[in-house]
């Protein structure tokens, strides 16, 4: 087999591979972060009884800036990895006043237009039973 001749195969294959990991479960917005009440994320199941308090939520839109549209292309959109672990540790702060021992089914969703972008963050907020 020439490696040569089929390059265009394998990086087909392999853009295939990452889009289909992207969009069937999604990519978490952070693996590693520790936050004072458990954050799961959609994929992820409570294995533990649990109360449901509320949907709890957070989000903005802005303009785009002239640098993001420089050459009418659309550079530099969306939250870095860090800042979604800041936008997650507000999330959690939100779920923490109404009494959460946790979120679940996290969900990070990013929208851009010609001159806007925003996201939004949601999940639900629980709190354990019977421990």
């Amino acid at each position: 087999m020439n490696l040569i001749k089929n390059v265009p195969l394998l990086f087909s294959l392999l853009a295939a591979l990452m889009l289909s990991a992207c969009a069937g479960n999604g990519i978490p917005i952070s693996s590693n972060t520790k936050y004072p009440i458990e954050v799961l994320y959609d994929t992820q199941p409570l294995e533990r009884p649990y109360s449901e308090i509320a949907v709890v939520e957070i989000g903005s839109e802005d303009s785009l800036t002239e640098r993001q549209t420089q050459d009418k292309r659309m550079m530099f959109r969306g939250n870095d990895a860090k800042t979604k672990e800041l936008l997650t540790a507000r999330l959690v702060m939100k779920a923490q006043k109404i009494g959460a021992d946790a979120i679940i089914n996290v969900k990070y969703k990013y929208y851009t237009s010609v001159n806007k972008e925003g996201y939004m963050l949601s999940g639900l907020a629980v709190r354990y039973r019977g421990e």
